[in-house]
């Protein structure tokens, strides 16, 4: 299970990610129908802003592998950051 861990100075909270849920969220992200509506959606503000940048399709095939090993490895920490007001941000497998 991913833990998303938020800390301020008047809140603080956490999120726990279930590895199912991340699993249909690779699906998700790596389909067909998702890389089309982003490439629609993405088309006229590259247009307006002159950008010459293409977003890139994201092979399942490649993610599985990553997810199957990040699985194998709990109570990784993967981000931990803090900033200068007192906001931390930890994300943990």
């Amino acid at each position: 299970m991913l833990h998303i861990k938020v800390k301020s100075n008047d809140t603080r909270f956490t999120i726990p990610i279930p590895y199912a849920i991340l699993n249909v969220g690779i699906s998700i992200l790596s389909s067909k129908f998702f890389h089309q509506r982003l490439h629609h959606w993405t088309k006229e503000h590259f247009k307006k802003k002159q950008l010459d940048f293409t977003i890139m399709d994201i092979d399942r095939k490649a993610l599985k592998p990553v997810y199957r090993e990040l699985k194998k490895h709990r109570g990784l920490v993967l981000v931990d950051v803090k900033a200068k007001d007192g906001t931390e941000v930890v994300i943990r497998l």
